[in-house]
Order: structure tokens, then C-alpha cells, then sequence
């Protein structure tokens, strides 16, 4: 369609609606819509409408979550993996795909296998584990979790390295007294057990209690050993 007669169908367009006082041939005001339906925007405005788009679905498309192997380590291999905010996982040896589809489910992102994003959580990990470290310098991701979750594992983490405390301790420490089984579940699903000590809570009566890690309770006594909470 040329452009005097674009002109003319936008003219008639704007009659329609009230912009204009001249009176409009609906027959020709329907063809005219036609024919601009027909040719549609000029190829500039596809592809600015194009690149838009795609910038947008970029800024609002999470980055996709790096994972890694820590191949041996003294309670055996791990997975670990991080999120641009910081470490989201430390599990226990199992399939990859089993680990990443979990993952990503749990996080609702897509994860990739990559060495370097995840390196200094894997040394800082391997190191712990083999007495090199007392402690760790990372940043935890934590966001994918209840307020509650979060509460328990941070009062988790403030248990002293070589001390212990119990459910029902941590539960009167987050003001929740009532709380222990609630906390020993929230203490079951951390998702960065060594980093964050799930390990230094015990049953009331001094027992270990449980560990959802593999090799559960060994694993557990292992940790315990290693950071001289238990000879």
C-alpha cells in the first residue's frame, strides 16, 4: 500500500473516531484496515519490537544455577552449587541428573554443570572436610526458603565450632520454645549441611539424634570428631 494511501486510511481512521469532522465511508474504512493489517509495521518496527522483546525476556529470565562434583572428600563425594547471590546446595553423593533435576525443581531454575562459578565453594568445602579450615567465607543463598527455615539454620550456624546445642535450645533461641520437632524438620531439609553445622544439634538427651546426609548418623559423628565437639 502506498503511503498517500496509508495517509488516506489513518485520515479516515481518525474521522471515525472523532478526530475528524469529515463524514467516512465505512466500506472504505474497512478495506483501508485491511490492507494495513495486510502489510503490517515496516520491517524497522518488527525488528525493534524484536529486540525489545528478547531484552526483556533477558532482564526477567533468572541466570541459570552452576553445580559441580567434589569428586573425594573424607565423607565422601559431594555436589555442590551456586547462584549468582551465593552457595544454594552441598548433597551427599547421588546420580547427577537425580541432583539437578531436584535442584531445579526446588529453586525452579535451570542448572548447568560448570567448574569455575563453583570453585571456591568446592575448596573452601574440601578444605573443612580435610582439617585446612575452621571456618567458612562464603555467601549463602538462602532466599528459596520459609522465614522459619531460614531463622533455624541462622541459629544453627551461630552454634560455636567444637560446641553442640539441642532442638529444643535452638527452638528458645528463636523464641519458639514449643518448636523443637519443627526445628529438627527445618534442620532436615538444610540445603548446605557442613557449611551451615546442622550437624552440632543433638536430641535433648544427648544423642545424636538424626542426619539426613549419607552415611546418616556416622556422617554426623564424623563432622563432630573433626571439629573436636566429641573424642
Amino acid at each position: 500500500m502506498t503511503s498517500s494511501k496509508r495517509s488516506e486510511g489513518l485520515a479516515a481512521w481518525e474521522a471515525w473516531l472523532g478526530d475528524r469532522r469529515p463524514s467516512v465511508d465505512p466500506a472504505t474504512l474497512a478495506r483501508d484496515l485491511d490492507d494495513l493489517y495486510v502489510t503490517g509495521p515496516e520491517a524497522q518496527v518488527w525488528e525493534r519490537a524484536r529486540q525489545n522483546l528478547e531484552r526483556r525476556l533477558r532482564e526477567r529470565m533468572p541466570a541459570p544455577l552452576s553445580y559441580a562434583r567434589v569428586a573425594r572428600s573424607p565423607v565422601g563425594p559431594l555436589w555442590v552449587a551456586v547462584s549468582e547471590k551465593g552457595l544454594v546446595a552441598v548433597e551427599y553423593d547421588r546420580p547427577e541428573a537425580a541432583f539437578r533435576r531436584d535442584l531445579e525443581r526446588r529453586l525452579r531454575r535451570p542448572a548447568v554443570r560448570a567448574d569455575e562459578p563453583t570453585a571456591e565453594a568446592r575448596h573452601q568445602v574440601l578444605e573443612y572436610l580435610s582439617g585446612r579450615r575452621r571456618s567458612f567465607s562464603l555467601a549463602i543463598d538462602l532466599r528459596h526458603l520459609t522465614a522459619f527455615q531460614r531463622t533455624v539454620l541462622e541459629a544453627a550456624q551461630a552454634v560455636p565450632r567444637g560446641q553442640v546445642a539441642t532442638y529444643g535450645q535452638i527452638a528458645r533461641r528463636i523464641g519458639r520454645p514449643r518448636a523443637a520437632r519443627a526445628v529438627g524438620q527445618a534442620l532436615g531439609s538444610n540445603p548446605v549441611p557442613i557449611v551451615i553445622p546442622c550437624h552440632r544439634v543433638l536430641a535433648s538427651d544427648g544423642r545424636l539424634g538424626g542426619y539426613s546426609g549419607r552415611g546418616g548418623l556416622r556422617t554426623k559423628e564424623k563432622l563432630l570428631r573433626l571439629e573436636g565437639a566429641m573424642i
